[in-house]
């Protein structure tokens, strides 16, 4: 069954799935900043658009582009800015 999921008063939003290499969300951001807990671990795919990511324990900002992935343990959270619509695969392990 596909689950909906929206954050940041509808800003976010997302289809949870399930396949055969487990659960995954597939979404799109709005223009904004973020933050987002984790409990699982993240694998996010930007498949259009781009986001500028703090990660856990980084001191640094890092823009992740159209065709780019990153990662993120469970439990943790980061930051993610956009500047226009972008959209995400985002795989939890």
């Amino acid at each position: 069954m596909i689950s909906i999921s929206e954050y940041f008063d509808g800003a976010v939003k997302s289809l949870g799935y399930v396949s055969s290499t487990g659960k995954s969300t597939i979404g799109v951001m709005e223009p904004g900043n973020y933050e987002f807990g984790t409990s699982k671990h993240e694998t996010m795919f930007v498949i259009e658009g781009d986001m500028t990511v703090k990660l856990p324990d980084a001191s640094e900002w890092k823009t992740y582009t159209s065709g780019e992935s990153y990662q993120i343990e469970a439990d943790k959270t980061f930051k993610v800015k956009v500047t226009g619509q972008t959209s995400y695969l985002c795989q939890y392990k």
